[in-house]
């Protein structure tokens, strides 16, 4: 059957099909700066930082004493009740197997849960370290500047002329006036040109 501008082609539509099926595929990423889709894991996803924070909690818990206290609690609960109820309510006889299961599920987690807080606290302790080491070199560093300055300034101060030098170096200069008259009139000719010009008058 033909259309509006003639007869189509098989081979033409069969071109158009394969121009439409490459059209809907999605291209591959070209752009560097687009970020790429995630792609999708079989495994749940989970906040690394909130199950350690969860871990750190029960980490705590477990070394406590109230840990301990209920710990003991339960277990002499467990056996007496296991001992002196009726046979009918006795879910755990002697030797105790579902406790004994109990514990050691409840220690295969403790362990790990326990590992996992030691690590976070040895990453926050090497953390504060390296802060605490960078501190220290900015509190060397800012103290060798410091003995550098107040060196340079003991060395200026000592070139600066202090009271008592100029004291000592003006006692000198009288002395060496008063053992010598006439370096007075050299040092000082405007008194005799004074009273040589009173006398003129």
């Amino acid at each position: 059957m033909g259309s509006d501008y003639g007869p189509v082609d098989r081979g033409e539509r069969s071109e158009g099909k394969e121009r439409s099926v490459v059209e809907s595929r999605p291209r591959p990423r070209v752009r560097l700066d687009m970020p790429r889709a995630p792609r999708r894991r079989l495994l749940p996803e989970y906040d690394p930082e909130a199950f350690g924070r969860l871990s750190e909690k029960i980490a705590r818990f477990l070394g406590t004493g109230r840990f301990i206290v209920w710990m003991t609690l339960t277990i002499i609960v467990w056996v007496l009740w296991n001992i002196f109820a009726p046979s009918p309510l006795r879910f755990d006889e002697y030797p105790f197997i579902f406790l004994t299961l109990a514990l050691s599920l409840q220690a295969s987690y403790a362990a790990p849960l326990i590992l996992l807080a030691q690590n976070r606290q040895d990453d926050r302790d090497r953390v504060n370290l390296e802060q605490d080491r960078a501190q220290n070199e900015r509190s060397i560093a800012d103290t060798e500047y410091l003995t550098r300055e107040i060196a340079a300034l003991r060395m200026g101060l000592g070139e600066v002329a202090t009271r008592d030098w100029i004291r000592s170096e003006f006692e000198d200069l009288l002395k060496e006036l008063a053992d010598r008259p006439h370096a007075r009139q050299q040092v000082f000719p405007s008194e005799h040109s004074r009273g040589r010009d009173e006398g003129d008058r």
